[in-house]
């Protein structure tokens, strides 16, 4: 019998890594998608190697839709089906509102939220050959409220969070379920390139109501759930996961 296999895009290391490991451990063969690190990206492809799952490592920068079609293409020509999408990569420019140029935003947009329409597209095709399948994309807070320098990167989760409404409307005929995971501060590699990231860790040490921080292991455990077929009727939300901080002024 053939293994399902997952995508999750991003998945060199951090969160994104952390989900691929996961799915490799449930018995999911791995696409481990990256953009710079391909050192990162096969010692990623050799752990899920070591869980006795097929993995391997396809560089694409999710923003360019030529890139997402080669990356494709890969995939058919290695495993020749997709079961599973989890869009996590993610990048952006942080500065204030007026400090923004073209090249900022549309660096942004593309690889945010340009970047899960076209997987989606891609994924979707090879999908419904297998008689469906499910997709998860990660966004954040800063999608539905304020943050510091985040106006472009806010702007492009936004995106992803109502994209994830409108796949799941249009994909469920082709029993497609769609979703999103909202994490609230995690510290990763991702949080270093915050200019207020002292800031933000603080504030979510201090303020977060369930006592503690966000942990990598909180936002994987409900990708997980969202991708088990006891969540089959949840369907075009954004689960919340930060301890409810979002709930506090």
């Amino acid at each position: 019998m053939t293994a399902k296999v997952a995508l999750v895009t991003g998945s060199s290391r951090g969160i994104g890594k952390a989900i691929a490991i996961r799915l490799a451990k449930a018995g999911y063969d791995i696409v481990v998608n990256y953009a710079r690190s391909k050192s990162a990206a096969l010692e990623t492809v050799a752990e899920i190697e070591a869980l006795g799952q097929k993995a391997v490592a396809i560089k694409a920068n999710i923003g360019k839709q030529e890139k997402i079609r080669e990356m494709f293409s890969q995939i058919d020509e290695t495993f020749g089906r997709l079961d599973i999408l989890v869009n996590n990569a993610a990048s952006g420019v942080q500065r204030p509102i007026m400090e923004l140029e073209e090249s900022h935003w549309d660096w942004t947009m593309d690889i945010n939220s340009k970047g899960l329409l076209f997987c989606a597209q891609e994924a979707a095709i090879r999908m419904e050959r297998n008689g469906g399948g499910k997709m998860v994309s990660l966004s954040s807070l800063g999608s539905i409220r304020y943050l510091k320098n985040y106006t472009a990167v806010g702007v492009s989760k936004a995106a992803v969070e109502a994209l994830t409404r409108y796949l799941a409307v249009e994909l469920s005929a082709k029993n497609i379920i769609v979703n999103a995971v909202s994490g609230g501060a995690v510290d990763t590699d991702a949080l270093k390139s915050f200019p207020n990231r002292e800031e933000l860790l603080e504030d979510a040490r201090q303020n977060t109501p369930a006592g503690r921080m966000v942990e990598p292991e909180d936002l994987v455990n409900t990708v997980m759930f969202l991708l088990s077929d006891e969540a089959s009727m949840i369907r075009g939300q954004t689960i919340i996961v930060d301890g409810g901080r979002s709930l506090l002024v």
